[in-house]
């Protein structure tokens, strides 16, 4: 992935606004990663984190020329990828399907966050993994019976490195209010996995 410095981007979002396709393309190449990864962790299922990420820059090639750039690029991105995701959820009446991750607690491919410790031993014992397996289960249906507006924001904060002010405005929430719901759907994720005897770290 190119480096993104703030100048090189507000000029790739001045060259999309006047429809440069080789801008659009860069744009992809520098945030499409994680904003797959983001609602591939929201859906639970590939093939829809696929479409909705056509979907979301779909939508950026129809909006971009009324974006005002105020240095928030980003946040705009995952505020379009979190509504689409509401809507297509909102439109099958399902909620999200389990996610899988690898046996380290990651979305396999993706190191961006580790959720559960686990040992750096090359080759852990059968036991050690088959309970780390166990506890992987468990917080991953954690995620999954959580309220919506709490598991997105747990998902913004962890999987896509943005910060609460930022996360507020996507959600659409005074900040109060998204931290508030972080706080309560950590504990709550927390006593999940107490009750499991889950030995996580979470937070």
């Amino acid at each position: 992935m190119m480096e993104m410095t703030p100048t090189h981007l507000a000029d790739l979002i001045r060259r999309a606004q006047t429809h440069d396709p080789d801008a659009f393309d860069d744009l992809i190449d520098a945030f499409g990663k994680r904003l797959h990864g983001y609602l591939y962790r929201l859906t639970g299922s590939r093939d829809e984190a696929d479409d909705l990420l056509q979907d979301v820059f779909l939508r950026v090639v129809k909006m971009i020329g009324s974006y005002r750039h105020d240095h928030r690029f980003e946040g705009w991105l995952f505020r379009i990828a979190t509504n689409l995701v509401r809507d297509r959820i909102r439109r099958v009446g399902r909620g999200p399907r389990v996610i899988p991750f690898d046996a380290r607690g990651r979305h396999s491919g993706d190191a961006s966050s580790e959720w559960i410790e686990a040992s750096d031993d090359a080759a852990p014992d059968p036991e050690a993994s088959m309970r780390l397996a166990d506890d992987v289960d468990a917080l991953q249906k954690g995620l999954a019976k959580l309220p919506e507006a709490e598991r997105e924001v747990i998902m913004l904060r962890h999987f896509s490195d943005l910060s609460f002010a930022e996360i507020a405005k996507i959600m659409g929430t005074p900040l109060g209010t998204a931290l508030a719901r972080a706080h309560r759907g950590l504990n709550k994720l927390r006593e999940m996995l107490d009750m499991d005897g889950v030995k996580a770290q979470v937070g």
